[in-house]
C-alpha cells in the first residue's frame, strides 16, 4: 500500500530510471528491427513472423500484472537486475536460434525480462515523483520509447549488413543497463527500509475519487482505447518496413530509419502527454491524442514515401502521448495497487500488440500489405468513447 507523497522528488532516481527504460527497450526493440533479416535467413511467412510476435508479446504482458501485484506486496530492490539478465539471455539466444522453436524460446525469455521491468520501474518511478507523477512517467517512458528508437537505427546499422551473430554487439548496452541499475536499487533498498521503520505511515490512504461501478465502467473505456491504440501500433511497429518496402521499393537499411522516424516521434509523444496532462487533466490528452491521430492515419496509405514518412510522424507523436495519460487516469482511480494497475495496462498494451500482430500476418498473407494499413488506418476513431470518461482532474479539486 502506498502513502500520498512519501519523498520528495527524486530526479536522479528519474533519469537512472529513464535510462534504464531505454536500454531496456532499446534491446527489446532489437526484435521486431530485425524481422526481415530473420524472415530471410531462416525462411519464415508472415504468418509466422506474427506467431514470433504473439509468444514475444504474450510472455511480455500475462506475466505482467502478475509481476505488478507481486511487487506491490513483496517488493525487492533488485528487480531491474533481474529483468535485464532476462533480456541479455534472450539476445544471446536470439543471435544464434537455427529453428522456429529456438527463435520462440530466445523471444520469449526477452519478453519475461519485459514482464518485470515495466511494472516495477513505473511503480518506483511513482514513489519517486514527489506529487509529479505526470512528469515522472513521461520520463520514465520517454526512455522505452528512445531506446525503441534507437534499436531499429543501429540493427540498420550494425546488424543488417553483417548477419544476425552480431546481435551479441547489443550485450554491450546489457552491460551498461546493469550499471545504471545500480543506484536505483540503492535508493530503492533506502526507501523500503524506510517505510518498514515507518509502517503505521504506510496505512495512510487516498481516497478513491469514483465509485466502484464507475471505476469499473472507466476501466472498460481504458481498456477500449489501448485496444484502438495498439492494433494501429502492431500494424507499424512489426510491418512497416514490409510495407515500405513492398510499395516504394525501399531497401532493408531504408526502411529502419523510416521506422526510426516513426519512433523517435512516439518518443517526443510520451514526454509531452504526462506534464501536460498534471496541467489540463488526463481526459483532455487521451481525447486527443487517440482521437487526433486518426486524420493522419486514414491518409497515410494513399500518399507517396515522403508523406508517409511526414504523416508517420505525426501518427506516432499523437498518439503515444496517450499511454502515460491512460495509465496516470487507471493509477489515480485505484491508487492502492500502482504495481497491479502498471502491469495490467503495460500486459494488455503488450497482449494487444502481440495478438493484432498474429491477426495482421495472416491478413497480410492473404491480402497483401498494403491491404492491411487501409484497414488498420480506422481503427484511432475508437478514441470516440474517450468522451466519456469524466474529468478526475475537477473531482480532485
Amino acid at each position: 500500500m502506498e502513502t500520498k507523497k512519501n519523498v520528495a522528488i527524486a530526479m536522479p532516481v528519474l533519469i537512472a530510471l529513464c535510462m534504464s527504460h531505454l536500454l531496456n527497450d532499446l534491446l527489446q526493440s532489437v526484435l521486431t528491427a530485425s524481422y526481415p533479416l530473420i524472415k530471410e535467413d531462416m525462411s519464415l511467412t508472415f504468418a509466422q513472423i506474427g506467431t514470433v510476435t504473439l509468444v514475444y508479446q504474450m510472455a511480455a504482458s500475462v506475466f505482467q500484472p502478475i509481476v505488478g501485484l507481486f511487487f506491490d506486496k513483496h517488493p525487492i530492490s533488485w528487480s531491474p537486475m533481474l529483468a535485464m539478465t532476462l533480456t541479455s539471455t534472450g539476445i544471446i539466444m536470439l543471435s544464434s536460434a537455427t529453428s522456429l522453436t529456438m527463435l520462440l524460446i530466445a523471444v520469449f525469455v526477452v519478453g519475461l525480462g519485459s514482464s518485470i521491468i515495466h511494472p516495477e520501474a513505473s511503480r518506483i518511478a511513482s514513489l519517486a515523483s514527489g506529487g509529479k507523477r505526470g512528469l515522472a512517467q513521461s520520463l520514465f517512458q520517454v526512455g522505452g520509447n528512445f531506446g525503441g528508437s534507437v534499436g531499429p537505427l543501429l540493427v540498420a546499422i550494425i546488424v543488417a549488413p553483417y548477419g544476425r551473430e552480431k546481435l551479441l554487439w547489443f550485450l554491450t548496452f546489457s552491460a551498461i543497463a546493469f550499471g545504471v541499475a545500480i543506484p536505483i536499487q540503492r535508493w530503492f533498498s533506502a526507501y523500503l527500509k524506510k517505510m518498514k521503520a515507518e509502517r503505521k505511515q504506510m496505512k495512510v490512504q487516498t481516497e478513491r475519487p469514483l465509485s466502484i461501478k464507475m471505476t469499473i465502467f472507466c476501466l472498460a473505456i481504458l481498456l477500449i482505447l489501448i485496444f484502438s491504440k495498439y492494433i494501429y501500433l502492431a500494424s507499424i511497429s512489426s510491418y512497416y518496413t514490409f510495407y515500405l518496402i513492398e510499395k516504394f521499393g525501399v531497401t532493408i537499411q531504408s526502411s529502419q530509419i523510416c521506422l526510426f522516424v516513426f519512433l523517435v516521434a512516439t518518443a517526443i509523444g510520451t514526454i509531452i502527454g504526462g506534464p501536460i496532462g498534471d496541467k489540463i487533466g488526463r481526459k483532455h490528452v487521451i481525447w486527443i491524442s487517440i482521437l487526433g491521430t486518426a486524420p493522419f492515419s486514414i491518409m497515410m496509405p494513399h500518399v507517396g514515401l515522403t508523406a508517409t514518412i511526414v504523416l508517420s510522424f505525426f501518427v506516432g507523436l499523437m498518439l503515444s502521448s496517450a499511454f502515460p495519460a491512460i495509465l496516470l487516469y487507471a493509477q489515480e482511480m485505484l491508487p492502492y495497487n500502482l504495481g497491479l494497475v502498471s502491469g495490467l495496462f503495460f500486459g494488455l498494451a503488450f497482449g494487444i500488440a502481440g495478438i493484432a500482430s498474429a491477426v495482421i500476418g495472416n491478413f497480410a498473407d492473404t491480402y497483401g500489405i498494403e491491404a492491411v494499413y487501409k484497414f488498420c488506418a480506422y481503427t484511432p476513431l475508437l478514441g470516440l468513447v474517450a468522451i466519456l470518461l469524466p474529468n478526475l482532474k475537477k473531482l480532485n479539486k
